[in-house]
């Protein structure tokens, strides 16, 4: 069964980012887009659950929104203003019903993701 599952890593401080919101969209036929959900990391920067999987579970394209900037301001980082990087976009598609994994390697001026495991 098709899953999607997330995690972000602090590149900046060499740890999972724990405490960072990442919103959930979904790409309409019309090209908008419709929010499917809000999460927040946990201490291992990983999401609680699946944020689809099982009968939840559809093909299509999607985005996730990561706060960057709201959680590096949180841990204390010296950033401009208005920082470098505010919320990342992740556009991707999913196009069979298996297992998606979609990382985030951040730091507060770069960023880089690949389709995990």
């Amino acid at each position: 069964m098709g899953r999607l599952t997330t995690h972000v890593l602090d590149t900046m401080n060499g740890r999972p980012a724990a405490g960072m919101t990442i919103e959930f969209l979904e790409a309409g036929a019309d090209g908008g887009w419709t929010h499917r959900g809000t999460v927040t990391t946990n201490a291992d920067g990983r999401t609680d659950a699946p944020l689809m999987q099982g009968d939840a579970f559809r093909t299509g394209r999607y985005q996730l929104r990561f706060h960057v900037g709201d959680y590096f301001a949180k841990a204390g980082a010296a950033l401009s203003s208005p920082a470098f990087l505010d919320i990342v976009p992740i556009h991707f598609g999913m196009g069979e019903d298996s297992h998606y994994h979609v990382p985030l390697l951040c730091s507060p001026w770069s960023y880089s993701t690949y389709r995990g495991s």
